[in-house]
């Protein structure tokens, strides 16, 4: 009835941390210049938000149905995509800046989220994810 008259339905508590999670998310990988491994990820959220990364890791699947780890590690390698098509980085220095022990790592995560290699997808016509697109479901 409130929509109708033009209000919006009030949010849960736990849908506005889920949404604040995903743009702290979206500022660490995307904005940040310098992210470090997923260790400092939780960190950074646990900082940002105020809340254990326990506690965000199990809210996060109920409603994204996708875990908050898996969601940082999509967000990461889109991100690689980003720096391959910018083409100013080697694989090791995006390697590096993303957080990965290796560029062994990264290549592994990324064959294993795109399904090719980091040198196919050079070759490739190149496949983005919009932001906000990533980690929904089809």
């Amino acid at each position: 009835m409130l929509a109708f008259e033009g209000f919006e339905p009030i949010v849960s508590r736990e849908e506005q941390i889920i949404e604040k999670t995903k743009l702290a998310v979206i500022e660490l990988i995307h904005q940040a210049g310098n992210v470090n491994s997923l260790i400092r990820n939780s960190d950074y959220l646990v900082e940002r938000l105020g809340l254990s990364y326990s506690y965000l890791s199990a809210l996060f699947p109920r409603y994204e149905h996708i875990t908050l780890e898996k969601f940082i590690i999509l967000h990461k390698i889109e991100k690689v995509k980003e720096l391959i098509e910018y083409d100013e980085f080697t694989l090791s220095e995006i390697s590096l800046q993303l957080g990965y022990s290796s560029v062994q790592y990264l290549s592994n995560q990324f064959r294993q989220v795109t399904g090719i290699s980091v040198s196919d997808y050079k070759k490739s016509g190149n496949s983005r994810i919009p932001i906000e697109m990533i980690g929904r479901s089809g």
